[in-house]
């Protein structure tokens, strides 16, 4: 008998080292679901757009589309900076930019080296670069101030712009649908697994958010899935003041700002109360 009990145990040892193994090896692929197909563009919903082609500072080449609100021949003073979430590309997120274009805002929508048409393979550190090349291209080549820009971030996204928020102190912060940290999400999906001791990936939102010191808003619905509402309640509470928490309806994929008014509401009057525009 305790022959075989020491070979069922050697077994399970093993199977849970391969397991453990595999999952490290693999993280990356856990993270990232990129896609190159672009199936649309903001002209595909009747919006003028400006292709972009931007260099990071470590080489990679970041595509993404500069999209106007003009209004009586005046382009918009503000511009939306939109980080999106792990998969897909850009292509995928048209109806986000009809929602900001429509709120009265420009948009600035890119690409994560190795999302559509962008060169690379993404990395945390890679990332970060990709969002701050978009931002020194407002700077540089439209003349935005950084107070002009909203930098705003859905999922993954939230950790890109949040890190660039950080950097950059813009006119304010919007995170959306945020998870507190990538070894948080990694225990949640692997509750047995030592997966913090491996993991090589922080996108620390708690910490990162603590060294952000423009106007912060997070919006989160507790019928999220994929990252639980407790943990976007983790970034609100780690934010400076002035801060505001809006609570969505839908699931990850399914809610946001594209369908929730009253979010868009609130979104509209917490820049005007803290930009002066609007």
């Amino acid at each position: 008998m305790i022959p075989m009990m020491s070979t069922v145990l050697a077994i399970v040892v093993v199977l849970f080292a391969s397991v453990s193994l595999y999952v490290a090896l693999a993280q990356s692929k856990y993270l990232y679901f990129p896609d190159n197909t672009i199936a649309a563009t903001p002209e595909t919903i009747g919006l003028a757009f400006e292709d972009l082609s931007l260099k990071t500072e470590d080489g990679e080449t970041i595509v993404g589309w500069f999209v106007p609100h003009i209004k009586n021949g005046v382009m918009a003073s503000q511009t939306v900076l939109f980080c999106h979430g792990n998969a897909g590309d850009i292509g995928d997120r048209v109806e986000s930019i009809r929602t900001f274009h429509r709120l009265g805002f420009n948009v600035l929508a890119f690409d994560y080296r190795g999302f559509g048409k962008s060169s690379g393979q993404p990395t945390e550190q890679g990332t970060y670069q990709d969002a701050l090349a978009c931002w020194d291209y407002l700077l540089d080549k439209r003349g935005q101030s950084p107070k002009s820009i909203i930098v705003f971030g859905r999922s993954l996204g939230g950790a890109v712009a949040c890190w660039l928020a950080a950097h950059a102190d813009p006119g304010a912060l919007v995170l959306e649908s945020v998870f507190s940290s990538v070894p948080d999400m990694a225990a949640k999906m692997f509750p047995l697994l030592p997966v913090r001791l491996f993991c090589r990936f922080k996108y620390d939102n708690v910490e990162c958010v603590s060294d952000v010191h423009c106007p912060v808003m997070v919006a989160h619905s507790r019928t999220d899935l994929t990252c639980p509402f407790e943990q976007g309640m983790r970034v609100y509470e780690a934010a400076n003041a002035p801060k505001q928490f809006v609570e969505m309806q839908g699931g990850h994929n399914a809610g946001g700002l594209d369908v929730n008014p009253s979010y868009q509401h609130a979104l509209l009057k917490f820049v005007k109360m803290h930009t002066g525009e609007r």
